[in-house]
């Protein structure tokens, strides 16, 4: 089931996130995340009107998603960065392909324009996900983070919607 995330989400996420920050290249951050780091991402965005969702299932979230502003000067208002987070042991079940299709859904309905999606490779995982709801990859640049001791393209995939 999806439904609207809730500050009570917070540390739920940041377990499935804090994963992503320890053993992956998906995100660039370094440092894991509270409760209360958690919290206050999800006040932002919300507060901006921006769809921010989980995916609960048996009364536990298993999955989260969100749109963000994709650059912060007003004339990008049009344009949000799109994120989705799988809890790391149930990446395969689609619910990836059903919050991003809500999210999509949502952009429309508050009248987003285009929607970003940036993935730091190898992941093909994520470029199929673009690819299934139309994205276009766009760019490619390269070596453009480091983790892990490793230099990291990143691609940015858009829909226009």
């Amino acid at each position: 089931m999806i439904r609207d995330v809730t500050l009570a989400d917070a540390k739920r996420i940041a377990e499935i996130y804090n994963h992503y920050i320890e053993e992956t290249i998906i995100t660039f951050e370094y440092d894991t995340l509270s409760e209360e780091q958690i919290q206050e991402r999800i006040r932002k965005i919300t507060a901006k009107g921006f769809p921010y969702i989980v995916y609960e299932e048996d009364g536990e979230i298993t999955d989260y998603a969100y749109l963000s502003n994709w650059r912060e000067r007003v004339a990008y208002d049009i344009t949000l960065e799109t994120s989705v987070y799988l809890d790391h042991k149930a990446i395969g079940n689609g619910v990836g392909s059903i919050l991003y299709r809500e999210l999509i859904e949502r952009a429309c309905k508050i009248n987003i324009h285009s929607l970003i999606g940036v993935v730091s490779l190898p992941n093909k995982t994520s470029q199929r996900l673009h690819e299934k709801f139309n994205f276009e990859r766009v760019g490619n640049f390269r070596e453009s983070g480091v983790k892990f001791g490793k230099l990291i393209d990143v691609e940015f995939w858009q829909l226009i919607l």
